[in-house]
């Protein structure tokens, strides 16, 4: 390790110390910001930010807060934290928890909209600033249609698709939806609203029309939320936390609470505690001794392959090779007595899907397997969990998206435009039937829809293989493409029940018949000196939150270009949008790679 390296962990670590907790009476604080990951990461700078907490970890300190005696309520607060709503549902059911308790979960924001206001809603006390806004006005979800785009660069998509409602390719081809998939998605935002109106419904004790009514007449400043019954307290921070501590006697706010995995130090009593934080973070992680429940992630595209990650973050995407490995590892291990399968993906590689299925099956056939659901589990996604036990998916998760999408882009206007030729040489009929020169003639379009139908055709078998008579209509009906909320993918029995994470491993934990045990994700994350040191080689990734001109160069080859020069500007004046331009551009390589996908109908946002 280069001493730069060194001198940089011995700063950080010196400058995180803080002094070893009391165990007297405390509110536990949490703050949220930045964007709430899936997949937890082995980094020990991680407690140094809220910002890299994953929903499991968060989720896991909630549930020690409610059940650790010493704490006697929970502060939150709120900074513009991105999360879907599959996991704001997950963490509203966990505040809801704590009145079973009789502990009170204070939270206090700047403004919120419908998503977070939906979470936030679930607490005992809901305070704003002054000023803030209340943008209680429902969801708007807007998809993106890149056809005149790739038009003025000279490339034109040619895509096939098995199924009316698998509009995935629709993006490159039209600059509007197609009548199924508007429907497609008003169904969907349909099964999304109606999950938001009931969290809020139940948080404030008011019926669906009463929330309708409300949201019809947003937005609301903080008074007039307030008259409404939306929220309790207009107050600065300042006095929310003076009031929290005269309720509760001038007592202690822990804003550490359950940071067992961060830098914090008793250099006062232990002056060689540094020595053993450090010795502790090159150690490599021990195997637990207790039984376990292993969860094993699928998070973002679905992709052939591994990844290499990094100690700044994990690598950006499914790779079916680290997930098929990691649940090897768990059926082979013999202290790991059920596996959950985390899936929030939009899917992707039709192959990699199938080579995760494939390796669902072999921990099935030994042990209990279940998937939970998080913001998305669709198409890939879909593929990937239609073989469990069981299937928990929250309300507002978006699943379903059986079906399948190919095509390529023709890309020879855009290279006459450049001034470059290309001359192509081949043997066999069919040797360029992927060339980007020209569209398919008809034969050949025709060869590549029958192979498609057989990969639909094999889809489905999973799906019907895994459902059985769980299925409430026969599953063309249900297939196609079309897309389903978490609660109307229930009804038609494509998942089990309406479940968050915690859920999951409850159920697991009771499949697999014990009461005690370890909760493992798989695959076992490196320690510190492996992740810098694949860094330092060049052989880990770049970090993942990277600044969205970084991340173009990165994916799209690097150097200067028109995307570099133009996205950091679309970013600044619509975040939202450009991110989903990203989306967008990232699925014109799957598809060069992958040609046939199981992917979502569309990228869209809802906000």
């Amino acid at each position: 390790m280069s001493r730069h390296m060194m001198r940089m962990l011995l700063t950080v670590a010196i400058a995180s110390c803080t002094q070893a907790a009391t165990g007297e009476q405390k509110i536990a604080h949490f703050h949220l910001t930045g964007a709430m990951t899936e997949t937890p990461q082995d980094n020990p700078f991680a407690g140094l930010s809220e910002a890299s907490m994953s929903l499991h970890e968060l989720l896991d300190r909630l549930a020690d807060a409610r059940k650790d005696d010493e704490v006697q309520a929970v502060a939150l607060t709120f900074d513009s934290a991105a999360m879907g709503l599959g996991q704001i549902e997950e963490l509203r059911a966990e505040l809801r928890k704590f009145h079973a308790v009789n502990k009170r979960v204070f939270v206090h924001v700047d403004g919120l909209q419908m998503g977070s206001y939906a979470l936030m809603s679930g607490a005992s006390d809901l305070s704003v600033v002054p000023l803030a806004d209340v943008w209680l006005t429902g969801l708007y979800s807007e998809g993106i249609y890149v056809k005149d785009l790739l038009e003025k660069i000279g490339v034109e998509a040619q895509i096939l698709h098995c199924g009316d409602y698998k509009s995935a390719g629709e993006l490159f081809t039209r600059t509007g939806p197609s009548e199924a998939a508007a429907k497609n998605m008003n169904w969907l935002l349909d099964g999304l609203y109606e999950g938001c109106v009931n969290m809020i419904a139940e948080s404030r004790g008011l019926t669906a029309a009463q929330v309708q009514k409300l949201i019809d007449e947003g937005p609301y400043t903080a008074e007039s939320a307030k008259k409404a019954g939306l929220v309790d307290q207009v107050q600065y921070r300042d006095e929310f936390l003076a009031e929290i501590k005269k309720v509760y006697g001038g007592m202690t706010i822990d804003s550490d609470y359950g940071d067992d995995d961060g830098m914090a130090l008793d250099l006062g009593s232990n002056p060689f505690a540094l020595f053993s934080k450090l010795t502790e973070m090159f150690s490599p992680v021990a195997a637990p001794a207790e039984p376990s429940i292993g969860i094993v992630y699928v998070e973002g595209n679905i992709v052939p392959g591994h990844g290499q990650p990094s100690p700044f973050g994990g690598a950006s995407g499914a790779f079916s090779g680290d997930i098929a490995k990691a649940l090897e590892d768990a059926a082979d291990d013999a202290s790991i007595k059920a596996v959950v399968l985390r899936v929030d993906s939009p899917g992707g590689s039709a192959t990699a899907s199938d080579i995760i299925w494939r390796a669902t099956q072999r921990v099935k056939a030994r042990k209990p397997l279940i998937v939970s659901m998080g913001n998305v589990a669709g198409s890939g996604g879909y593929y990937v969990a239609c073989g469990a036990d069981e299937i928990l998916a929250d309300e507002t998760t978006i699943t379903g998206s059986i079906g399948v999408v190919g095509g390529k882009m023709i890309t020879t206007e855009m290279w006459t435009k450049l001034g470059v030729n290309w001359v192509g040489y081949a043997r066999g009929k069919n040797a360029d039937l992927m060339t980007s020169a020209r569209a398919w003639p008809e034969d050949q379009q025709s060869r590549i829809q029958d192979w498609m139908n057989d990969v639909y055709g094999e889809f489905k078998e999973r799906v019907t293989e895994g459902r059985q008579s769980k299925l409430t209509k026969p599953l063309d009906e249900m297939a196609g493409g079309r897309v389903f909320s978490g609660k109307q993918a229930l009804e038609l029995g494509l998942v089990d029940r309406i479940g968050g994470l915690s859920d999951a491993i409850e159920l697991a934990a009771k499949k697999a018949s014990i009461s005690t045990y370890e909760v493992r994700v798989l695959p076992k994350p490196k320690n510190l000196v492996e992740a810098v040191m694949a860094e330092l080689t060049g052989q880990g990734e770049r970090p993942t939150d990277l600044h969205l001109r970084e991340r173009v160069a990165m994916e799209f080859g690097g150097g200067r270009s028109a995307w570099e020069a133009l996205l950091p500007m679309l970013e600044r004046v619509e975040p939202q949008r450009a991110r989903l331009l990203m989306q967008a551009l990232k699925r014109i390589e799957l598809l060069s790679r992958e040609s046939v996908l199981v992917m979502m109908p569309m990228d869209f946002l809802v906000r």
